[in-house]
């Protein structure tokens, strides 16, 4: 079985998995969900926790909307890899989309601190403060976010969570 090491991991991985999940990609861009997750089934039981094959499942999850079995999928991202962000920023933004945004905003500010070194996660907590109510804390990590990353400012101009803080934007 040919192999590569991956250079930002030093991780050793079947070229056949990054097929794989090149595939689901794919299929998943051209809204083909179930063969996206057909793709990834295929892979053997010994793939099935593989930090890449849970968080590709995962986009395919969010893509189609199914925020419990995401979610449920977040769970296991943190329990598997408790220093990554996926499981936190998208286990919360899952938790939000089921109306759940007091225990988004919880999630996220229990996540380890490599998280803070994440635009998203500062613009993810400035939405839930929004809706919360918490304008000022808001505003704090809405301006966090883009001094982090200016792409955010534009985002946040259209985002119906961020609707407190438009004028300001």
């Amino acid at each position: 079985m040919a192999v590569e090491k991956q250079a930002t991991t030093g991780i050793f991985r079947p070229m056949s998995l990054d097929r794989t999940l090149l595939a689901a990609q794919g299929y998943i861009e051209l809204d083909m969900p179930v063969d996206a997750l057909a793709e990834l089934d295929a892979l053997g039981p010994e793939y099935c926790e593989v930090e890449p094959v849970l968080q590709m499942r995962l986009f395919i999850l969010m893509k189609t909307r199914a925020w419990v079995d995401a979610l449920a999928l977040c769970r296991r991202l943190r329990e598997l890899y408790p220093d990554g962000v996926a499981g936190y920023i998208h286990g919360a933004f899952c938790l939000h989309e089921n109306g759940r945004t007091a225990e988004a905003r919880d999630l996220l500010l229990s996540a380890p601190a490599i998280l803070e070194d994440e635009a998203t996660y500062f613009y993810n907590l400035a939405c839930y403060s929004a809706v919360l109510g918490d304008i000022n804390a808001a505003r704090d990590y809405v301006q966090t976010s883009f001094a982090m990353d200016e792409k955010f400012r534009e985002i946040a101009r259209l985002d119906p969570d961020l609707l407190s803080l438009h004028k300001e934007l």
